[in-house]
C-alpha cells in the first residue's frame, strides 16, 4: 500500500539512474530483501513507476528496503532524505551518529533509548520494522575511525544547570531507578580508567541530592514495580514520558554507577543462558531509557561520569546483542554504534574494543567478513599495551572468525595461533574486566571450530568441538546449542549420518528451551544440509523434532 505524495519523485528517479538500476530491476531487489526479512512483497516496475513518476510512497518497511537496495549497487549508505523518502519514518537516521561533542552523544544514545522502548510499548515490532532492511556495514566506518584517531574524550564532567530542592532528588531517585526512599547501595564501582583498570571510589558530592537505587541485592532490572507472576521478581514502575526529565539534573554518585553495572552483569547472565530474546533479556531497553538516561542527563564531576559512560555502555553493547541474537540487524547496528561512542566518553579503550569486536562479529554473521576483519583489527591493534592478555586473546579470535568466514585460511590460522597464545599468558590475578567472564578455553575452542567448519576443515572441527563440548554448563545454554550444531554438521561433513542426527537431536532440545533467532538459524541451516538424507528415518525424526522451533517467532 502507498500513500500520495506531491508531484513526481525526482530524488528517487535520479539516484536510480546513477545507480544503473531499472524500475524491474530496483522492485526485484526489494522483493528479495523483504524475503530475507520474512516478508512477502510483490511489487513490479509499475510500482516503481508509481513511486517516481507520481511521487507515491511505499509503507512498512518498503523505503528502507529500497535505499539499501540502492546502496548496495553503489556501495555506500542511501539515507531516506536522498531518494526522497524522508517522511516515510519520522527517525531514519536514530543511534547511527557518532557525535563528536559529548552532549551530543548523550543526546543521540538517550534519542534511541526513548524511540526503542516508545515503538516497544506500542507493540508491531515498533521502529524496528519501519527500519527492516536498513542494515549498512558501511555505516561502521565513521564510528570506527574517529574512535581509533581519539578513543577518549578530554572531560566528561556535567554541572548542574540549577539547584535542585531535595524533593527533586527523590523524585529523579523514582525515576531513575524505580525505587522510592531506597538508600544508596554500598561497594559502590570506581570508574575505568583509559586501561580499563579500577580507580580509587570517590564520595559522592556533599549537599547534593544524589539518584538513589534499590536497596541491597536487588538489580535495576528486577526493583521494585510491578510484579512478575511465578518469578518472584518485578519490572521497574515506569514513568510517565517526561517524568524523568521534568526535574533538574540530579547529581550522580558511584552507587548509581554501580547498580547500572549490576544490572548489566545480570542482564549477561540471563543472555547466556535464555538467549536475547528472553523477557528478561527485553527488560535491558527499558532499564537503559528509565535508569541510565536519567543519570546521563545528570550532573556529575569527571570522574564518576567516566564510570556511567562505561556502564551505560555496557548495557548499550548488550542490547545490540541481544537485538543481533534476535535478528534485529537494524537495532543492534544502532546501540553497537552509540556504545562505542559511550565507550569513548569513558575513556575505556578495552570496552571500546569490545564493542567492535560485536561490530566484526554481526559483519561476519551478514556476509561482511572483509569488513569484519578491519573491526576486529581496529579492536587489536588500538589495544596493544593496554588490555590484558585474555581481551587480546578475544579480540584475535574474532578476527579469526572473520578471516575463515573470508576463506583466507593462512589469516585465519595466523589469528587463531596469535589467541591461542595470549590465552595461555592469561592468569587468573589478572585484571580481567567483568563483561570478559564468559571468555575461556572453552569459547576460544568453540570459535576455533567454527573457523576451521568454514575453512571446510571436518578433522579439526571435530576436534575443537569435542574440546568445547567437554563440560556443559547450565550458565551457557546458547553456546552448548551452538556447538552442538557444531558437531552435527562436522560429523555429517565427516560421513557419520547418525552421529551428526544425534548431535543435532541434542541441538533442538537446547534450542526450544531458549530465545534465540540465531541459535534457531544455526539449527536451520543444519537440516539444509541434511536435505540430501530426507528419506532416512534418523533425518525425518530429527525434522519433526525442529518443528516446532522452526515455526515458532523466535
Amino acid at each position: 500500500m502507498s500513500r500520495e505524495q506531491r508531484g513526481p519523485n525526482d530524488k528517487l528517479g535520479t539516484v536510480l539512474a546513477l545507480a544503473g538500476i531499472s524500475n524491474a530491476g530496483l522492485a526485484r531487489r526489494v522483493n528479495d530483501l523483504g524475503a530475507q526479512r520474512g516478508l512477502t512483497l510483490r511489487y513490479d516496475k509499475t510500482s516503481v513507476a508509481r513511486w517516481v513518476s507520481k511521487g507515491m510512497v511505499p509503507q512498512g518497511a518498503a523505503p528502507h528496503l529500497i535505499a539499501a537496495a540502492i546502496g548496495a549497487k553503489l556501495g555506500r549508505p542511501v539515507p531516506l532524505h536522498e531518494i526522497g523518502l524522508a517522511d516515510a519514518d519520522p527517525a531514519p537516521e536514530v543511534g547511527l551518529a557518532f557525535p563528536r561533542d559529548v552532549g551530543e552523544a548523550v543526546r543521540s544514545a538517550t534519542e534511541l533509548y526513548r524511540l526503542d522502548l516508545a515503538g516497544r510499548r506500542a507493540g508491531s515490532g515498533g521502529i524496528w520494522q519501519s527500519l527492516a532492511g536498513s542494515f549498512s556495514v558501511s555505516a561502521y566506518a565513521t564510528p570506527a575511525s574517529r574512535w581509533l584517531i581519539s578513543p577518549a574524550d578530554p572531560s566528561v564532567e556535567r554541572a548542574s544547570t540549577a539547584a535542585a530542592p531535595a524533593q527533586h532528588g527523590t523524585q529523579g531517585a523514582r525515576g531513575a531507578s524505580g525505587a522510592q526512599g531506597a538508600s544508596t547501595a554500598p561497594g559502590a564501582a570506581h570508574p575505568p580508567s583509559a586501561h580499563g583498570k579500577q580507580g580509587a571510589p570517590a564520595k559522592d558530592a556533599p549537599g547534593q541530592p544524589t539518584a538513589t537505587a534499590p536497596g541491597p541485592g536487588t538489580s535495576l532490572l528486577v526493583g521494585h514495580g510491578t510484579p512478575v507472576p511465578g518469578h518472584g521478581l518485578s519490572i521497574p514502575v515506569q514513568p510517565g514520558p517526561d517524568s524523568a526529565y521534568a526535574v533538574s539534573p540530579l547529581r550522580v554518585g558511584h552507587s548509581d554507577v554501580s547498580k547500572l553495572r549490576e544490572a548489566a552483569q545480570d542482564a549477561r547472565r540471563w543472555d547466556s543462558k535464555y538467549g536475547g530474546g528472553d523477557w528478561r533479556s527485553s527488560m535491558v531497553p527499558e532499564c537503559l531509557r528509565v535508569d541510565a538516561a536519567p543519570l546521563l542527563l545528570g550532573s556529575y564531576s569527571d570522574e564518576v561520569g567516566r564510570a556511567l559512560f562505561g556502564a551505560s555502555a555496557e548495557l548499550t553493547r548488550l542490547a545490540g546483542w541481544m537485538a543481533f541474537d534476535t535478528g534485529q540487524q537494524e537495532a543492534a547496528q544502532r546501540y553497537y554504534i552509540q556504545a562505542l561512542r559511550l565507550a569513548r566518553a569513558a575513556a575505556d579503550v578495552p570496552l571500546g574494543g569490545y564493542v567492535l569486536a560485536s561490530m566484526s562479529l554481526q559483519a561476519t554473521y551478514r556476509g561482511f567478513a572483509d569488513e569484519g576483519v578491519d573491526l576486529a583489527q581496529a579492536a587489536v591493534e588500538r589495544n596493544r599495551g593496554l588490555a590484558t592478555a585474555r581481551t587480546m586473546s578475544f579480540f584475535r579470535l574474532v578476527e579469526a572468525r572473520a578471516h575463515a568466514k573470508a576463506n583466507d585460511a593462512p589469516a585465519a590460522g595466523a589469528a587463531l595461533k596469535a589467541a591461542e597464545g595470549w590465552l595461555e599468558r592469561s592468569r587468573d590475578g589478572d585484571a580481567d574486566p567483568s563483561w570478559l567472564g564468559f571468555y575461556s578455553y572453552d569459547r576460544f575452542a568453540a570459535d576455533a571450530a567454527e573457523c576451521h567448519l568454514d575453512l571446510k576443515a571436518p578433522r579439526q572441527v571435530r576436534r575443537f568441538t569435542e574440546q568445547a563440548l567437554s563440560r556443559p554448563t547450565e550458565e551457557f545454554v546458547r553456546s552448548h546449542g551452538l556447538r552442538l550444531v557444531v558437531s552435527a554438521v562436522a560429523e555429517l561433513e565427516s560421513g557419520n549420518l547418525d552421529a551428526a542426527c544425534a548431535a543435532g537431536t541434542r541441538a533442538v532440545e537446547v534450542a526450544g528451551r531458549i530465545s534465540s533467532a540465531r541459535t534457531t538459524e544455526y539449527v536451520r541451516d543444519l537440516l539444509h544440509r541434511l536435505e540430501p538424507y530426507g528419506d532416512e528415518p534418523r533425518v525425518v525424526e530429527l525434522r519433526e523434532r525442529a518443528r516446532p522451533l522452526l515455526v515458532a517467532p523466535a
